[in-house]
Protein backbone atom coordinates (compact mmCIF):
# COMPACT_ATOMS: atom_id res chain seq x y z
CA UNK A 1 0.00 0.00 0.00
CA UNK A 2 1.31 3.45 -0.96
CA UNK A 3 0.15 6.99 -0.26
CA UNK A 4 -0.17 7.54 -3.99
CA UNK A 5 -2.78 4.75 -4.23
CA UNK A 6 -5.50 7.09 -2.95
CA UNK A 7 -7.61 9.80 -4.57
CA UNK A 8 -8.71 11.57 -1.38
CA UNK A 9 -7.68 12.21 2.21
CA UNK A 10 -10.41 12.42 4.81
CA UNK A 11 -9.28 14.40 7.83
CA UNK A 12 -10.04 14.77 11.45
CA UNK A 13 -9.37 18.44 12.23
CA UNK A 14 -8.96 18.97 15.97
CA UNK A 15 -5.82 17.28 17.20
CA UNK A 16 -4.64 16.59 13.66
CA UNK A 17 -4.65 19.98 11.91
CA UNK A 18 -5.70 22.29 14.75
CA UNK A 19 -3.77 22.22 18.04
CA UNK A 20 -6.87 21.78 20.16
CA UNK A 21 -4.96 20.78 23.29
CA UNK A 22 -3.11 24.11 23.39
CA UNK A 23 -6.40 25.84 22.61
CA UNK A 24 -8.12 24.09 25.50
CA UNK A 25 -5.35 24.88 27.98
CA UNK A 26 -5.39 28.54 26.99
CA UNK A 27 -9.19 28.75 27.05
CA UNK A 28 -9.35 27.19 30.53
CA UNK A 29 -6.61 29.32 32.11
CA UNK A 30 -9.05 31.52 34.00
CA UNK A 31 -10.71 28.46 35.49
CA UNK A 32 -7.63 26.39 36.29
CA UNK A 33 -5.96 29.40 37.96
CA UNK A 34 -8.70 29.30 40.61
CA UNK A 35 -8.25 25.61 41.45
CA UNK A 36 -6.71 25.17 44.91
CA UNK A 37 -4.09 22.69 43.69
CA UNK A 38 -1.72 22.44 40.78
CA UNK A 39 -3.15 20.63 37.78
CA UNK A 40 -0.81 19.16 35.22
CA UNK A 41 -1.49 19.76 31.54
CA UNK A 42 -2.48 16.12 31.07
CA UNK A 43 -4.78 16.16 34.12
CA UNK A 44 -6.67 19.06 32.55
CA UNK A 45 -6.84 17.42 29.13
CA UNK A 46 -7.88 14.01 30.47
CA UNK A 47 -10.66 15.54 32.59
CA UNK A 48 -11.81 17.47 29.53
CA UNK A 49 -11.85 14.27 27.46
CA UNK A 50 -14.01 12.48 30.05
CA UNK A 51 -16.63 15.20 30.24
CA UNK A 52 -16.62 15.92 26.52
CA UNK A 53 -17.04 12.26 25.54
CA UNK A 54 -19.82 11.77 28.10
CA UNK A 55 -21.67 14.87 26.95
CA UNK A 56 -21.39 13.84 23.30
CA UNK A 57 -22.99 10.53 24.22
CA UNK A 58 -25.91 12.08 26.10
CA UNK A 59 -26.56 15.10 23.86
CA UNK A 60 -25.36 14.01 20.40
CA UNK A 61 -27.33 16.66 18.52
CA UNK A 62 -26.00 19.60 20.55
CA UNK A 63 -23.67 21.97 18.70
CA UNK A 64 -20.06 21.62 19.75
CA UNK A 65 -19.75 25.23 20.91
CA UNK A 66 -22.78 24.68 23.16
CA UNK A 67 -21.55 21.29 24.31
CA UNK A 68 -18.27 22.85 25.44
CA UNK A 69 -20.23 25.22 27.66
CA UNK A 70 -21.45 22.18 29.58
CA UNK A 71 -17.96 20.68 29.66
CA UNK A 72 -16.70 23.92 31.25
CA UNK A 73 -19.43 23.70 33.88
CA UNK A 74 -18.63 20.04 34.65
CA UNK A 75 -14.92 20.83 35.00
CA UNK A 76 -15.64 23.71 37.37
CA UNK A 77 -17.82 21.42 39.48
CA UNK A 78 -15.20 18.67 39.52
CA UNK A 79 -12.51 21.09 40.64
CA UNK A 80 -14.75 22.90 43.14
CA UNK A 81 -14.43 26.28 41.46
CA UNK A 82 -17.23 28.88 41.13
CA UNK A 83 -18.05 29.89 37.56
CA UNK A 84 -20.40 32.12 35.61
CA UNK A 85 -22.65 31.43 32.65
CA UNK A 86 -20.67 34.03 30.70
CA UNK A 87 -17.46 32.05 31.23
CA UNK A 88 -19.12 28.91 29.90
CA UNK A 89 -20.27 30.71 26.75
CA UNK A 90 -16.86 32.30 26.23
CA UNK A 91 -15.16 28.91 26.41
CA UNK A 92 -17.62 27.43 23.93
CA UNK A 93 -16.81 30.20 21.48
CA UNK A 94 -13.05 29.80 21.94
CA UNK A 95 -12.79 27.00 19.35
CA UNK A 96 -12.43 29.57 16.58
CA UNK A 97 -9.30 30.87 18.32
CA UNK A 98 -7.57 27.50 18.71
CA UNK A 99 -4.30 27.60 16.73
CA UNK A 100 -3.38 25.49 13.74
CA UNK A 101 -0.27 23.34 14.02
CA UNK A 102 2.57 25.19 12.29
CA UNK A 103 2.85 22.64 9.47
CA UNK A 104 -0.87 22.23 8.72
CA UNK A 105 -1.44 25.03 6.19
CA UNK A 106 1.62 24.29 4.07
CA UNK A 107 0.97 20.55 4.11
CA UNK A 108 -2.65 20.98 3.07
CA UNK A 109 -1.72 23.31 0.23
CA UNK A 110 0.72 20.71 -1.07
CA UNK A 111 -1.68 17.78 -0.65
CA UNK A 112 -4.46 19.71 -2.39
CA UNK A 113 -2.46 19.38 -5.61
CA UNK A 114 -2.62 15.59 -5.37
CA UNK A 115 -5.85 14.67 -3.58
CA UNK A 116 -9.37 15.71 -2.87
CA UNK A 117 -9.39 16.89 0.76
CA UNK A 118 -12.39 16.13 2.96
CA UNK A 119 -13.16 16.87 6.60
CA UNK A 120 -15.05 14.69 9.08
CA UNK A 121 -15.04 16.73 12.26
CA UNK A 122 -16.61 16.66 15.72
CA UNK A 123 -17.54 20.32 15.67
CA UNK A 124 -20.19 22.71 14.40
CA UNK A 125 -20.16 24.64 11.16
CA UNK A 126 -19.48 28.06 12.65
CA UNK A 127 -16.57 26.83 14.78
CA UNK A 128 -15.10 24.96 11.82
CA UNK A 129 -15.36 28.08 9.68
CA UNK A 130 -13.12 29.91 12.14
CA UNK A 131 -10.63 27.05 12.15
CA UNK A 132 -10.67 26.66 8.39
CA UNK A 133 -9.53 30.27 8.01
CA UNK A 134 -6.31 29.23 9.78
CA UNK A 135 -5.81 26.23 7.49
CA UNK A 136 -5.74 28.20 4.27
CA UNK A 137 -7.26 25.60 1.96
CA UNK A 138 -10.66 24.91 0.43
CA UNK A 139 -11.87 21.45 1.38
CA UNK A 140 -13.80 19.47 -1.22
CA UNK A 141 -16.21 18.26 1.46
CA UNK A 142 -16.74 19.25 5.10
CA UNK A 143 -18.96 16.99 7.23
CA UNK A 144 -19.46 18.26 10.76
CA UNK A 145 -21.09 16.75 13.83
CA UNK A 146 -23.72 19.47 13.46
CA UNK A 147 -24.53 18.19 9.96
CA UNK A 148 -24.81 14.59 11.12
CA UNK A 149 -26.47 15.05 14.51
CA UNK A 150 -23.92 12.92 16.36
CA UNK A 151 -20.24 12.75 17.23
CA UNK A 152 -17.43 10.39 16.30
CA UNK A 153 -16.78 7.59 17.14
CA UNK A 154 -20.47 6.85 16.48
CA UNK A 155 -21.02 4.79 13.33
CA UNK A 156 -23.49 7.37 12.08
CA UNK A 157 -20.75 9.90 11.31
CA UNK A 158 -18.78 7.49 9.17
CA UNK A 159 -21.92 6.20 7.45
CA UNK A 160 -22.74 9.80 6.56
CA UNK A 161 -19.28 10.51 5.18
CA UNK A 162 -19.20 7.33 3.10
CA UNK A 163 -22.60 8.14 1.62
CA UNK A 164 -21.72 11.76 0.82
CA UNK A 165 -18.35 11.08 -0.84
CA UNK A 166 -20.14 9.26 -3.63
CA UNK A 167 -21.36 12.64 -4.88
CA UNK A 168 -17.67 13.58 -5.26
CA UNK A 169 -17.07 10.54 -7.45
CA UNK A 170 -15.33 8.63 -4.65
CA UNK A 171 -15.79 5.28 -2.99
CA UNK A 172 -14.42 3.82 0.22
CA UNK A 173 -11.32 2.34 -1.40
CA UNK A 174 -10.35 5.77 -2.76
CA UNK A 175 -9.89 7.43 0.63
CA UNK A 176 -7.19 7.42 3.29
CA UNK A 177 -8.59 8.46 6.66
CA UNK A 178 -5.99 10.71 8.26
CA UNK A 179 -6.25 11.53 11.95
CA UNK A 180 -4.58 11.73 15.36
CA UNK A 181 -7.27 10.23 17.60
CA UNK A 182 -7.26 6.50 18.08
CA UNK A 183 -10.58 6.78 19.92
CA UNK A 184 -12.55 9.03 17.58
CA UNK A 185 -11.10 7.98 14.23
CA UNK A 186 -8.85 4.96 13.96
CA UNK A 187 -11.11 2.61 15.89
CA UNK A 188 -14.03 3.40 13.57
CA UNK A 189 -11.70 3.30 10.54
CA UNK A 190 -10.82 -0.29 11.44
CA UNK A 191 -14.49 -1.13 11.93
CA UNK A 192 -15.46 0.33 8.55
CA UNK A 193 -12.51 -1.18 6.68
CA UNK A 194 -10.96 2.20 5.85
CA UNK A 195 -7.29 2.59 5.04
CA UNK A 196 -5.93 4.90 7.72
CA UNK A 197 -3.01 7.18 8.47
CA UNK A 198 -2.08 8.06 12.04
CA UNK A 199 -0.72 11.57 12.52
CA UNK A 200 0.81 10.94 15.93
CA UNK A 201 1.06 14.48 17.22
CA UNK A 202 1.54 13.24 20.81
CA UNK A 203 4.46 10.93 19.91
CA UNK A 204 6.70 12.59 22.50
CA UNK A 205 4.09 12.56 25.28
CA UNK A 206 2.46 9.89 27.40
CA UNK A 207 -1.23 9.02 27.33
CA UNK A 208 -3.99 10.22 25.04
CA UNK A 209 -4.41 13.82 26.18
CA UNK A 210 -7.74 15.31 25.15
CA UNK A 211 -9.05 12.05 23.68
CA UNK A 212 -10.31 9.01 25.51
CA UNK A 213 -8.20 5.89 25.83
CA UNK A 214 -9.41 3.61 22.99
CA UNK A 215 -8.74 0.44 24.98
CA UNK A 216 -7.27 -2.06 22.54
CA UNK A 217 -5.17 -0.05 20.15
CA UNK A 218 -6.53 0.14 16.61
CA UNK A 219 -4.28 -0.76 13.69
CA UNK A 220 -3.11 1.70 11.07
CA UNK A 221 -1.62 1.56 7.58
CA UNK A 222 0.67 4.60 7.85
CA UNK A 223 2.10 6.56 10.77
CA UNK A 224 3.72 9.97 10.76
CA UNK A 225 4.53 12.31 13.63
CA UNK A 226 3.40 15.40 11.73
CA UNK A 227 1.69 16.57 8.58
CA UNK A 228 5.10 17.69 7.33
CA UNK A 229 6.32 14.10 7.60
CA UNK A 230 3.31 12.91 5.59
CA UNK A 231 4.21 15.39 2.84
CA UNK A 232 7.84 14.23 2.82
CA UNK A 233 6.77 10.60 2.47
CA UNK A 234 4.47 11.49 -0.43
CA UNK A 235 7.25 13.40 -2.15
CA UNK A 236 9.61 10.44 -1.72
CA UNK A 237 7.05 8.12 -3.32
CA UNK A 238 6.79 10.42 -6.32
CA UNK A 239 10.58 10.46 -6.72
CA UNK A 240 10.87 6.68 -6.46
Amino acid sequence: MKLTDFKALTFDVYGTLIDWESGMIEGLKGLTARVDRDLSRDEILEAHARHESSQQKYTPAKKYSELLQIVYKRLAEEWGVPFTREECVEYGESVKKWPAFPDSEGALQYLKKHYKLIVLTNTDNDSFKGSNEKLGVHFDGAYTAEDVGSYKPFDRNFDYMLEKITSLGLQKSDILHTAESMFHDHGPANKFGLANCWIYRRHDQKGFGATMNPGEMPTYDFRFNSMADLVKAHQEELRA
